[in-house]
């Protein structure tokens, strides 16, 4: 369990409500009236920082280097707005009336906390890669640097969110045009992935929704999803069609991880529903005498597998916000704690 193997002492002891925490600020009045931005592909030869290859929404993969340097020669953009994403140059444009997204967002793209390896969520991920390392024969490939940047076809349409769905406003969420968006989900990447072949893979990542903030929300947020797919030889002879299958092979997967990360404890599954799913799962533990969700599941949409070249197989799939475990897990009280430079956080966790 995940409080044996990440740090036994700092987890039982570590009690971070009395922590003081000044950098983190309430940007709930910058939300109301968001500034706008759009892509801006800067190509000034007198830069002081090195030329990108040109700008593409279609790459998967992005690597984040923070704020560009105020050097930029004779960009028309205002430098204070300019950020560099995986060879993307991204710059506030008042001009697009569609770009809801606020300087409190527009400064969170990039910082990937989910890949700090002495952050609480850095820490969780990897404990729960070293659950699919060590009790799954074929390894489940990795993406925790996808580019948040998507598509709202990605976004929606590849995960079958119907076009009337509340999720598409502009209330719940950031678009950066009218074609882009700032990812909800981890699963805008599931198509994609699917189409290039991958058939056991966890997608790690921040993701953004048009939230309030308080001690338990912030429009900054990571979730992991876990996709594993199956071909008819893997249930034949089974005595089961392959969507059975799947949901039990996906109900043990993580009733084992949720042992693994919470210990002996009594776990209980709840139908639900989701819009690219069916059935659909939430498996909730009893822990901290509460019953508290840990994640949704569920056995994948075939539509949306034949969409993606598995005309013939089943798959299931995870999603679990990393917050949501990490503050029960570490003892953490407020969720904007997650967001600190307070280096008294990481030094009681790692």
């Amino acid at each position: 369990m995940l409080i044996q193997r990440a740090s036994s002492r700092a987890l039982s002891s570590s009690r971070f409500s009395s922590l003081y925490y000044p950098s983190i600020q309430m940007h709930s009045t910058t939300l109301l009236k968001p500034p706008p931005f759009s892509f801006n592909s800067v190509n000034n030869p007198s830069a002081s920082i090195l030329r990108l290859r040109p700008f593409s929404l279609s790459l998967p993969y992005c690597t984040s280097s923070g704020l560009l340097r105020k050097s930029i020669g004779r960009s028309k953009v205002p430098i204070a707005a300019l950020l560099e994403i995986g060879g993307v140059k991204i710059a506030k444009d008042e001009s697009d009336p569609t770009n809801n997204v606020p300087d409190a967002i527009f400064a969170k793209l990039g910082m990937q906390l989910h890949r700090r390896d002495n952050h609480p969520l850095g820490i969780l991920k990897k404990t729960i890669y070293d659950y699919f390392d060590t009790n799954f024969e074929g390894k489940f490939v990795k993406f925790d640097d996808l580019c948040p940047i998507v598509s709202t076809k990605q976004n929606f349409d590849d995960v079958l969110v119907p076009a009337d769905h509340v999720s598409r406003s502009y209330n719940d969420t950031y678009y950066v045009d009218s074609q882009h968006v700032l990812r909800c989900h981890t699963s805008a990447h599931q198509a994609e992935l699917l189409r290039n072949g991958h058939l056991r893979f966890l997608v790690t990542g921040d993701v953004y929704r048009r939230d309030s903030i308080d001690s338990t929300h912030y429009p900054v947020f990571h979730q992991m999803e876990g996709v594993r797919v199956f071909s008819p030889a893997d249930w034949s002879g089974s005595g089961m069609d392959g969507t059975d299958f799947a949901a039990k092979d996906l109900k043990k997967a993580l009733e084992g991880l949720a042992t693994y990360l919470f210990g002996a404890v009594e776990m209980r599954w709840v139908d639900t529903y989701f819009p690219f799913t069916n059935p659909s799962f939430e498996l909730e533990i009893y822990f901290q005498e509460k019953w508290m969700e840990v994640l949704g599941c569920e056995v994948m949409e075939q539509q949306i597998l034949k969409a993606n070249g598995n005309n013939d197989n089943v798959a299931w799939a995870f999603g679990l916000g990393l917050e949501r475990l990490a503050m029960v897990l570490f003892d953490i009280p407020d969720i904007r704690l997650f967001w600190t430079s307070d280096k008294r956080l990481t030094s009681q966790v790692n």
